[in-house]
């Protein structure tokens, strides 16, 4: 019997979440709240559509020529790992046809099922909300500590690893937060790229929809030329920023 998961959409030809061109498959259901959340849409875990594992692959297949050799699946969220067992096999699926398999993630407790997941990864995205405690709380409304783990056990595991973070005004746009980024990854042989990514307001609207205030109302969206000093900052770290 195949497992069936809680999906929020799926993006047959994505280009933005790994290498090539790739079905993006976001999942429903995510615990943290983020405060430039684009898809808060995406926080309850049922609120989505109950699909089966075998669906999503017939999916990818039917695109797979557009793939290429880079290209494949990434799951992503809401939170992919919030549903394991589904990732799992939706993953296990892909191995078995040769496809590249890549999760976009914030980040879980490695607990066995997490680790089944990671087993069957070829690349992990790791969106890193803050170094710190107190910044990573005031971002996500959560702590640090899942993340931290899950890091250092997707490093040790030689899992490659691309690190992604979403640059705000003010809350993490200085190069002391890049210090302290640097020093999180710094010696990490299995990261292949660091990717700062400008805040943009694009889930306001739909913050509003849900009759939630967005938290950012009053923050400037920032272009990819404003953050080109902070990325250099990293690249002076000997990090692989773009």
């Amino acid at each position: 019997m195949f497992t069936e998961g809680y999906i929020h959409s799926i993006q047959s030809m994505g280009t933005l979440d790994g290498p090539g061109t790739r079905c993006v498959v976001f999942f429903q259901g995510c615990s943290k709240r983020c405060i430039y959340c684009h898809n808060p849409d995406s926080w309850k875990i049922n609120a989505g559509e109950k699909t089966k594992s075998t669906e999503i692959i017939k999916l990818v297949e039917r695109y797979r020529p557009y793939y290429g050799e880079k290209g494949g699946i990434t799951l992503s969220g809401g939170e992919p790992l919030l549903q394991p067992e589904f990732a799992a096999e939706i993953f296990q699926m892909c191995r078995e046809k040769g496809i590249h398999t890549a999760l976009d993630t914030a980040g879980a407790k490695p607990e066995e099922k997490t680790k089944k997941v990671l087993q069957l990864t070829d690349l992990v995205l790791l969106d890193i909300k803050h170094s710190s405690k107190e910044k990573f709380r005031q971002i996500t409304g959560e702590g640090p500590e899942e993340m931290f783990e899950f890091l250092d056990y997707v490093t040790n595991a030689g899992i490659e690893m691309w690190v992604r973070q979403v640059i705000v005004p003010e809350i993490n746009d200085s190069n002391e937060d890049m210090h302290q980024l640097a020093e999180l990854l710094k010696g990490r042989a299995n990261l292949k790229k660091v990717e700062l990514l400008p805040y943009h307001s694009m889930g306001r609207e739909k913050w509003g929809k849900l009759g939630l205030d967005y938290p950012l109302e009053n923050t400037k969206p920032l272009e990819k030329s404003e953050i080109k000093g902070l990325i250099e900052f990293l690249r002076s770290r000997n990090l692989p920023a773009c």
